[in-house]
């Protein structure tokens, strides 16, 4: 349990920084190059390196070295855990929302007396 939390803390702080989101859904294209991936930020290299470590230590991509260049890929598996725990939380607030909403009506419809 603390293994799997330790890695929701992980994904759930990886996502947290628009630039790492943006860093996924340009990787969800396809693969590319760190260069690639860095273009369209005003940002230092380095600063780069730190968002794609983030997004491999949360097991969100997988870099490759090819020749001289680094290839990031998303992992698919990565964010099976966040989904995971995602749709148990979907699960708790529709059943939970049912419940008063039947309530609710219950509350509203005309008793016969």
């Amino acid at each position: 349990m603390v293994n799997q939390e330790a890695r929701l803390d992980r994904i759930f702080g990886a996502l947290s920084d628009r630039t790492r989101r943006a860093m996924l859904e340009r990787l969800g294209e396809g693969e590319a190059t760190v260069s690639e991936l860095a273009e369209p930020f005003e940002m230092s290299m380095p600063a780069i390196t730190k968002h794609l470590n983030v997004l491999e230590d949360a097991g969100l991509i997988i870099r490759r070295r090819d020749g001289r260049m680094k290839r990031c890929s998303i992992d698919p598996d990565g964010a099976r855990d966040a989904k995971a725990w995602i749709e148990q939380q979907r699960a708790f607030w529709s059943g939970s929302l049912d419940r008063l909403e039947a309530l609710l009506e219950d509350e509203v419809a005309p008793h016969d007396g």
